[in-house]
């Protein structure tokens, strides 16, 4: 088989992306480097060479011929990587020969699928989550109608219109709705940009590793805040919180303040 080559190489800085997947099985070198170790090049008598002879020496074979180096891919960067679509077009316009492009989209996209799957079934969950408050905040408010029955009453028989008991049942709920709403977007927006210390601190607590390297491939829990996303669930909660008090406020506004006082 196969003898094992091994050669140093001086090492000038540590690449660490914070992902095991690729600190464990990535290392860059100088092109030419990697080509000499790895043999991608073919050499070419030099001209008016003459080919070595079989017990020519290493050296003389080396001085015979010049090294054309060739490569497995080229790897091109681009500023904006949503721009891959635009780019691809370009180089299989400018390039005639057949290519196999692959770009990060491609070379990733189970990962990004699973991603866009777990989005999706995280604002279902949100979803339902700001539903069951919804309906927290119908019987808070049917309760609080039946406890203050007779004072609708009293506001009925001193000239209040259904409409603005209405309202002021409305404006409560939608106080609650709205208050609700902003200490879940504070306490969310906090957690979520301090996640990396709170699982660092909970493991030094607890004395265990979460969420471990070597299971996740990350050596730290990244975070992002996406605007729209939570800009979308903030809309659905204040929509939801409002819907919830038109019943409640409703039937306060329906009081008979007759019936309602008849026994006090």
């Amino acid at each position: 088989g196969r003898t094992s080559r091994t050669r140093s190489y001086k090492v000038a800085v540590i690449f660490d992306l914070g992902m095991t997947e690729f600190d464990s099985f990535y290392l860059y070198m100088p092109l030419q480097p990697a080509q000499d170790y790895f043999n991608m090049f073919d050499r070419v008598l030099k001209p008016g060479a003459e080919p070595p002879a079989a017990d020519a020496t290493d050296e003389d074979k080396e001085a015979a011929y010049d090294r054309t180096y060739k490569a497995t891919a080229v790897e091109i960067f681009i500023t904006d990587p949503n721009d891959i679509g635009p780019m691809r077009l370009k180089i299989g316009q400018q390039i005639e020969r057949p290519l196999v492009l692959s770009d990060w989209q491609q070379q990733h996209q189970n990962f990004f699928d699973a991603l866009q799957s777990q989005g999706t079934v995280m604002f279902v969950i949100l979803s339902f989550i700001v539903l069951v408050a919804a309906f927290n905040i119908i019987s808070s408010l049917i309760m609080l109608v039946k406890d203050k029955g007779t004072d609708i009453a009293v506001l009925r028989t001193m000239g209040a219109t259904r409409g603005s008991i209405m309202r002021i049942f409305a404006i409560a709920g939608v106080g609650i709705g709205v208050g609700g709403t902003l200490l879940g977007l504070v306490t969310g927006v906090l957690i979520a940009s301090n996640a990396e210390a709170i699982r660092a601190f909970l493991s030094s607590l607890l004395g265990i590793t979460i969420f471990p390297p070597e299971v996740f491939f990350l050596s730290s829990l990244p975070s992002r805040t996406n605007v729209s996303e939570v800009a979308m669930i903030v809309t659905v909660a204040l929509v939801l919180s409002f819907l919830a008090t038109l019943y409640p406020a409703w039937r306060a506004a329906q009081y008979d303040p007759v019936e309602a006082l008849r026994y006090e």
